[in-house]
């Protein structure tokens, strides 16, 4: 039988990011990609999830905004969440830094510069070193970007500006996690990672070698092989 699987995508990001898993796990699970674009909270956003998902009770795993809603989830339905996931995150609320920074963003973008605003603030910092100059995978990001337009970027953004703290969410879940992340991910640095796996009550920390923040499509090996493992737990 198949693990119900739940595969959230991050910011801007649509199920593409998991085509590698989604296919190399179809023997082992039976996914179902979420969508994280509909409201701008992310309570909203995982209630819209816990709505929608085909299964009762299901794995779940997000990467980086995915990960936020996923965490929300366990806050809202615990119950449902069989295993979890959390892929390049941050269980902690947004900074004041990162908070002045999304106003400006969300006029570019409904200024029209998406493209732009994708092209010079944004996959700069997703990739690893290794990565940074893969044009097939800087043009697959951008094109998720650019297919979910100006009025999901500022709901997203909107979002992760007001999102809570999980850290309570994450000390009362005690079914088996793993807690994911490029070791050269600048945007949720590996040090984040430990955290939130320390916090967890059975989770197991994996670094991935050589990727950054979207380690699915840059070492898509070795994220399908962890996320096996921990379907088999």
């Amino acid at each position: 039988m198949r693990a119900p699987l739940v595969l959230l995508p991050g910011m801007m990001c649509d199920a593409r990011l998991f085509a590698p898993q989604v296919s190399a796990l179809s023997d082992v699970a039976e996914p179902w990609v979420g969508d994280i674009g509909g409201a701008d909270s992310i309570e909203a956003l995982a209630g819209d999830i816990l709505a929608r998902a085909p299964f009762d009770r299901f794995a779940l795993a997000g990467l980086s905004m995915g990960g936020i809603v996923a965490m929300a989830i366990l806050r809202a339905a615990p119950e449902r969440v069989e295993r979890l996931a959390l892929l390049d995150t941050n269980h902690r609320a947004e900074t004041p830094e990162r908070r002045a920074l999304r106003g400006p963003q969300i006029e570019r973008a409904r200024a029209g510069e998406l493209r732009v605003l994708l092209v010079d603030e944004m996959k700069p910092a997703y990739l690893g070193p290794a990565h940074r100059a893969d044009a097939g995978l800087l043009d697959l990001i951008l094109a998720m970007g650019l297919d979910l337009g100006p009025a999901i970027f500022e709901r997203q953004s909107v979002a992760l500006r007001d999102r809570p703290d999980a850290t309570e969410a994450l000390r009362a879940y005690g079914g088996p996690s793993l807690v994911l992340c490029g070791r050269h991910d600048a945007l949720c640095p590996p040090e984040r990672h430990a955290e939130i796996a320390g916090l967890l009550g059975n989770a197991r920390l994996t670094v991935i070698e050589g990727a950054g923040h979207l380690p699915t499509l840059e070492e898509p090996e070795a994220v399908t092989s962890a996320l096996r493992l921990w379907l088999a737990r």
